[in-house]
């Protein structure tokens, strides 16, 4: 019977564990198309059509040949938090909201995107909130998506 259970177990751990990030890929691109390694250099570049890169099955684009590259070599460092959705949403709401590429924030090495229109801006509420409080409270959402 333990060996049952066990072996239950540890095919629900793999099952969970295992399963792939979900992206927001609006415009089919995460990100929506722009350059993910940029965002690092505190800016906001739409990629181009020749420098795609196809990880974890969604892809990215980049501005250039070095930022291919540097992703490349190191992905998880690049990749938005929260697959890209909206870090604030994720936060307050448990809700996957699309967002303004051009409304970003990098902290603690982390990229966060928000949702911006001519009405609300989320990176305003986020700032004007305690962002580790809703970081924490974004990673303990995303964990259940």
């Amino acid at each position: 019977m333990k060996q049952l259970h066990f072996l239950v177990m540890l095919v629900v751990t793999t099952v969970l564990y295992s399963q792939k990030p979900i992206y927001n890929t609006q415009n089919d691109y995460v990100a929506d198309g722009y350059d993910v390694v940029a965002y690092f250099s505190n800016e906001a570049l739409k990629g181009k059509e020749e420098y795609i890169f196809i990880y974890e099955d969604v892809r990215f684009k980049f501005i250039n040949k070095e930022n291919l590259t540097t992703f490349k070599m190191n992905p998880g460092k690049f990749i938005p938090q929260y697959g890209g959705w909206c870090a604030y949403a994720i936060a307050l709401k448990n809700k996957k909201v699309g967002i303004d590429p051009k409304t970003f924030e990098v902290r603690g090495g982390k990229l966060y995107l928000f949702y911006n229109s001519k009405l609300i801006n989320t990176h305003k509420k986020w700032l004007a909130k305690k962002p580790k409080l809703l970081i924490h409270k974004a990673n303990v959402n995303w964990a259940n998506f």
